[in-house]
């Protein structure tokens, strides 16, 4: 059985991974030239899709992903502040959590070497279709076509092959613009680095601005003490951090600019809102090359709505299906259960006990209920945000957050 895979991201390269391991005829075509040029941002892996990506990757490669990877129980609890840097309350207690947190630079790269000589790399696709055979094809900008058995779309919130399945757009735009970029924990402030701790956290403020600082340690708080096995590209305690603001003219002509210009204009923007100096000196002491703008998309939230079009020989996972806002840290790990889901009904084919379609029918059946989990968890953070943007929410939002503050200092003396 011959297999196309459209698109090289973590999803569809973790689907590539598990095929050529399992022995099928694989071919995964991706229009980047060079598998680290992503965005060198983390990737949050729970423990459904660590389950997952043992299915799909040789025991080897596991290891080398927990030897680069940063433990969430060596955390510490993450933390909810205000505009003005106080504290509002903590998460729950981490020392148990089975999740990690990787460089999506070093995943993507573990998952290429797993696909070896079956990822074709600097391949642009056109579009698909079915040929007079009955064959899934997937056409190129300047190359021949190529025939599958299955075809299968993982080429993101953009895809072109889940927009031929469901004869449009399968995600719309969220209503938040997201900036994120990377600060060395050892660039701030003594009292910004005391104040954020190595753990994740979020303030929000009044009309719809919030600002996401996640830890990122692979060596301290490495999940495997292998020196030797470790490619992670941070190598340091590390703020990845993400930036939000509601969609508006205003936050639009933000996109246009980048690096040094993006960061103060960011800067800057929060400053207006009220936001107290100390808190932006994360975005402010950032490298400023890793600072860039982009869209939150979401598919719907209901699973009857996701992948909405007839089991075929031409399907798609991850966000090409079912397009995730960060806000929930699960958008990486769904595409991976996807792609363990997607394998072990595509195994039954290879037994002979079902056919290709009837394998798809039931892998679609599964992903609208894991999409539609996922999406509802990432969109409640979306809500909450742009509920800040209303006047009554911005006017509960500044009146509100003062007296959490004084709450939680009297909690924790």
């Amino acid at each position: 059985m011959r297999v196309v895979v459209v698109g090289g991201g973590i999803g569809g390269l973790a689907l590539g991974a598990g095929l050529r391991r399992r022995g099928f005829e694989v071919a995964v075509f991706d229009r980047d030239t060079n598998v680290a040029a992503t965005g060198g941002y983390h990737i949050t892996l729970d423990g459904p899709a660590q389950s997952a990506l043992r299915e799909l990757v040789a025991p080897e490669t596991m290891q080398r992903l927990l030897a680069s990877s940063s433990a969430l129980r060596l955390r510490d609890r993450d933390a909810l502040w205000d505009r003005r840097g106080r504290l509002l309350g903590r998460g729950p207690d981490l020392g148990n959590h089975p999740g990690i947190d990787v460089d999506r630079i070093t995943l993507r790269m573990l998952l290429a070497e797993e696909v070896g000589p079956d990822l074709h790399l600097g391949w642009t696709v056109s579009d698909v279709c079915v040929g007079d055979d009955g064959a899934p094809r997937v056409l190129f900008t300047d190359a021949a076509p190529v025939s599958a058995d299955l075809v299968v779309g993982a080429d993101g919130t953009h895809s072109l092959v889940a927009q031929h399945l469901a004869g449009g757009r399968t995600n719309s735009p969220a209503g938040i613009i997201g900036f994120s970029g990377r600060t060395l924990r050892a660039d701030l402030s003594p009292g910004e680095q005391q104040r954020l701790g190595p753990r994740s956290g979020m303030a929000i403020g009044p009309r719809g601005a919030a600002l996401y600082v996640g830890f990122l340690d692979p060596v301290g708080n490495s999940t495997l003490d292998a020196p030797g096995l470790r490619m992670s590209v941070t190598t340091g305690p590390t703020y990845i951090w993400g930036a939000m603001f509601p969609e508006s003219p205003a936050t639009d002509s933000l996109r246009a600019l980048c690096d040094g210009a993006l960061q103060a204009a960011l800067s800057r923007r929060f400053r207006e809102q009220g936001w107290a100096e100390h808190t932006l000196d994360v975005i402010a002491r950032a490298d400023p090359h890793s600072v860039a703008a982009y869209r939150f998309n979401a598919a719907s939230t209901r699973a009857t709505e996701l992948a909405p079009w007839p089991a075929g020989r031409i399907t798609a996972l991850g966000d090409a299906v079912h397009a995730t806002p960060p806000t929930a840290g699960m958008g990486a790990g769904a595409a991976i259960r996807d792609a363990a889901a997607l394998l072990h009904h595509l195994g039954d084919v290879k037994d002979g006990d079902t056919t290709a379609t009837e394998a798809v029918n039931r892998f679609e059946a599964g992903m609208r209920l894991r999409g539609s989990e996922v999406l509802t968890l990432a969109m409640r953070t979306v809500r909450l945000i742009l509920a800040t943007d209303t006047t009554l929410g911005s006017a509960a939002t500044a009146v509100t957050t003062p007296i959490l503050a004084a709450a939680a200092r009297l909690r924790h003396r």
